[in-house]
């Protein structure tokens, strides 16, 4: 079973980047997806980015596009969202979380996912 750990989280101001980061015990190969899945206060979870391990195909939440990347390093067993543009509506708990079940990514549904991390706080505030 794979732990994950997520690091990276902070308060930063509007517009400005966070980059985070997910280690992975024996690394992501052995499953069918990882994400990036925030929630805030009072708000129900949202996948927010999701790599598909298959074919390498991302996909994104609406409100994130053109502001989020996930990537992979499988060397270093590592698992990214670079976070540029940042918002205050962006603030939230940010998990990363992987699926040993195939599904269909692009619904962007945070119950696909049956391995999660602890989880990293991101606040952008002024």
């Amino acid at each position: 079973q794979v732990q994950l750990v997520e690091s990276g989280g902070g308060l930063v101001r509007p517009g400005e980047s966070l980059r985070l980061s997910c280690g992975a015990s024996g690394g992501f190969l052995d499953y069918y997806a990882t994400a990036w899945i925030r929630q805030a206060p009072g708000k129900e979870r949202e996948a927010v980015a999701i790599f598909n391990q298959a074919d390498g195909v991302t996909y994104y939440t609406n409100s994130v596009k053109g502001r989020f990347t996930i990537s992979r390093d499988d060397d270093k067993k590592e698992l990214y969202l670079q976070m540029n543009s940042l918002k205050p509506e962006d603030t939230a708990i940010y998990y990363c979380a992987a699926a040993s079940l195939w599904h269909e990514w692009k619904r962007m549904d945070p119950n696909d996912f049956n391995f999660w991390g602890q989880g990293t706080q991101v606040t952008v505030s002024s």
